[in-house]
Order: C-alpha cells, then structure tokens, then sequence
C-alpha cells in the first residue's frame, strides 16, 4: 500500500493523547487504559481502520486495540474513532514486534491478521506475521483459550501461514478458502479487501488455537 507523506500526522496523533500511544506511555498497563475492564481484541496492522472501527462499534463489550506503525495511515483510523465517538478502541503506533512490551502475558483475547504484508522474497521471510518469531510473541500475550484471526488475498501468504502455525504447535479451529462464497454475510471486510474482491481475487481467511493454551 502506498501512503502518502502527511507532515502533520505526528502532531495530530499526539494531540490526542487519550485514544492514541505514540510514545509508550500505556506499555505495560494497557488494561488501565480504557474505561472498562473487558475483553482485549486486537488488529496488527489496521491499515485505515475500516475493519477494527466497525467491530468495536458492533462490540461495545469488548475492548479493541489497533496497532499499526505508518503514522501517516493512523491518522485514518484516528479520524474514524472520533468520528464514530468509539470509547472501547486505542491506537498503538509501533511495530508488531514490540508487543510484548505493551502487553502482559495472557492479558489478549483475540489478534486480528488482516492482509498483512506476504513479503514474498525468501530472504524477507522473517517479516511476515506468521513467521515463528511472531507466533512466540503472540503465544506470550494471548489468554489460554486465546484466537487468531488470519486473512489475505495470497495464496501463498496463506499457505506459508498454515504450515509455519502448524509447525509452532497450532491447531485450526476454522479455514475458509473462499471466503466470499462462504460467509460474505458475517465477514467485515477492509478497505483493502473490498478493493480486490470486487476484481475477483479469492479471499483466504482461518483461525487459530496454540495446541498449549
């Protein structure tokens, strides 16, 4: 996804303080955070904020944590929170593999993987989200009955995906290899998937359980 440099976008982040962590100052006590105690779903990787906004409006009881690094794409998702007057959603700026430094361990009930970047070169493998280096951090942070919630356009994202949580000690609980035909009814989709499913492009989609948890 291309993003356009926007030279205010740290100041705008930072200028709200309540729903977005710029600098770290909610790690380590992310629950204390929101207004109530519930559940903690999360999306690694919200893009603009199609998808975790709508869900968190639907789910009031739960609450839902967007983290993505691009400044320049989290002042969307901001832009929709205060829109809409979410109060059970924040925004984290910072990179996937930070998050156990937000997080306590088993303190997340659900993350959400939404079209992650495939890195489809082999020497970039250790990039991708399911990469095991991943897997360990998400294992960490999640509850003992804890899921992931995995969907791409690739194919091959998707095949690398089930073979590298399989080989971690995952199991799947659900695999839908056409989505769309399956249950488009119940799916909410990105900004980035309504683009390409509305081309034809199959949408791939599974979720996930550690064998240990």
């Amino acid at each position: 996804m291309r993003v356009r440099y926007k030279p205010w976008a740290e100041d705008y982040l930072k200028s709200h303080p309540n729903i977005v962590d710029t600098d770290g100052s909610h790690a380590g006590h992310i629950s204390e955070w929101f207004d109530k105690d519930q559940p903690i779903y999360i999306e690694i990787g919200s893009g603009m904020g199609q998808f975790i906004t709508t869900l968190a409006a639907q789910r009031p009881e739960i609450n839902f944590i967007s983290m993505e690094r691009e400044k320049n794409v989290m002042v969307k998702v901001l832009d929709k929170v205060r829109e809409q007057n979410l109060t059970n959603i924040k925004l984290i700026c910072n990179d996937a593999i930070e998050l156990n430094e937000y997080f306590k361990d088993e303190e997340i009930s659900r993350i959400y993987l939404n079209f992650s970047d495939p890195w489809p070169k082999r020497r970039h493998t250790k990039r991708r989200l399911t990469y095991h280096t991943f897997l360990a951090l998400y294992q960490q942070v999640l509850k003992k009955d804890g899921e992931i919630h995995f969907k791409t356009d690739n194919r091959g994202l998707f095949a690398y995906s089930l073979e590298s949580m399989s080989q971690f000690g995952m199991y799947f609980t659900k695999i839908n290899l056409n989505l769309h035909q399956e249950e488009k009814e119940n799916n909410i989709e990105t900004e980035y998937e309504r683009k390409f499913s509305d081309k034809g492009s199959r949408i791939y989609r599974m979720e996930a359980k550690f064998h240990n948890n």
